[in-house]
């Protein structure tokens, strides 16, 4: 009997999965590490046994160089991008992501997302409305429905790739480090030169989170959560090593972070400095600040300051 329902469009969507992987000669088990799940979760996926949400094809679109409007149409890639995503798999595999977290390379967004960023940037989440944000894509507004089924989708999943894409940056660029400091200023180069070449995302990050929904903000809390933990957890291992002498070694850590994420509000193209001159600039700043004991008055307790995932 034929499957109906949600399940036959997971079947449906999961084999569109398994035919763009093979078509770019990926494997499984490598796909599945690029998009951090296991590779009995992904075979469930391409099985249409475990529902693929919005979220997850983008990341799976973004592994395999596509969009998840072509993975869904299943549009087969001419040979030259098929090769050109082969030979870029096979690089990841064998170096790694370190190799590549000071490249920024194009955003990766379907046209859907693309154009609602735009949107959200020019007249903010409230302002824009799903008729222009079809408009804007150059699609109907039933045919945009068929990829994002509503704004506040297309918004987590906007911040779910800005999220997926920085947290895959700050644990490859940790992972050069050999030492706490290093680790430490490796994890501020790779903030600064996100919230300068990816200054949209960063944006929309800072000045939409109170647009998400409870479940949706609680979901990107943590991952930021996550991000800051990486460079707390270096910060006390410095602390603790002497290498670093800040009396308040956790506020000085929330305070290079917020450094960092402002750029994105301020910093733009052609200005006098570039994404890498601002990220030296920026880990020269937080060295200092890390290094400097505090004046005597220092001593004197200070308000706890809010988690980076938390709404303004």
């Amino acid at each position: 009997m034929a499957a109906t329902g949600r399940g036959a469009e997971d079947e449906g969507s999961g084999a569109r999965v398994r035919v763009a992987r093979e078509a770019r000669g990926v494997s499984l088990r490598g796909l599945a590490g690029l998009i951090g799940v296991s590779p009995a979760t992904l075979s469930q996926i391409e099985k249409g046994r475990t529902r693929l949400s919005v979220s997850r094809l983008d990341d799976i679109a973004e592994a395999l160089n596509t969009t998840a409007a072509r993975i869904l149409e299943g549009a087969e890639p001419s040979p030259a991008q098929a090769t050109l995503s082969a030979v870029r798999h096979a690089v990841r595999a064998k170096a790694g992501s370190a190799a590549d977290w000071r490249v920024y390379g194009p955003l990766g967004l379907d046209p859907v997302l693309s154009a609602a960023l735009e949107e959200f940037l020019e007249v903010g989440y409230h302002g824009a409305t799903v008729r222009d944000i079809a408009s804007r894509a150059g699609m109907s507004v039933s045919g945009m429905y068929h990829y994002h089924a509503s704004k506040q989708q297309m918004l987590i999943s906007i911040l779910d790739h800005t999220m997926t894409d920085l947290l895959a940056r700050a644990r490859a660029a940790r992972g050069e480090g050999r030492d706490p400091v290093e680790r430490f200023a490796a994890l501020i180069e790779n903030l600064a030169l996100f919230h300068t070449n990816r200054r949209e995302l960063g944006f929309v990050g800072a000045s939409e989170m109170r647009s998400l929904d409870s479940a949706n903000r609680d979901r990107i809390a943590g991952r930021r959560i996550a991000q800051q933990r990486l460079i707390d957890h270096e910060v006390e291992q410095a602390v603790l090593s002497g290498r670093f002498r800040t009396d308040h070694p956790h506020e000085a850590a929330r305070a290079v972070v917020t450094m960092c994420t402002a750029l994105s509000t301020w910093w733009r193209p052609g200005g006098p400095y570039g994404p890498e001159q601002i990220a030296q600039q920026y880990v020269r700043f937080a060295l200092d600040l890390m290094t400097s004991p505090g004046p005597a008055s220092a001593d004197r307790p200070t308000p706890a300051m809010p988690d980076p995932g938390e709404s303004r």
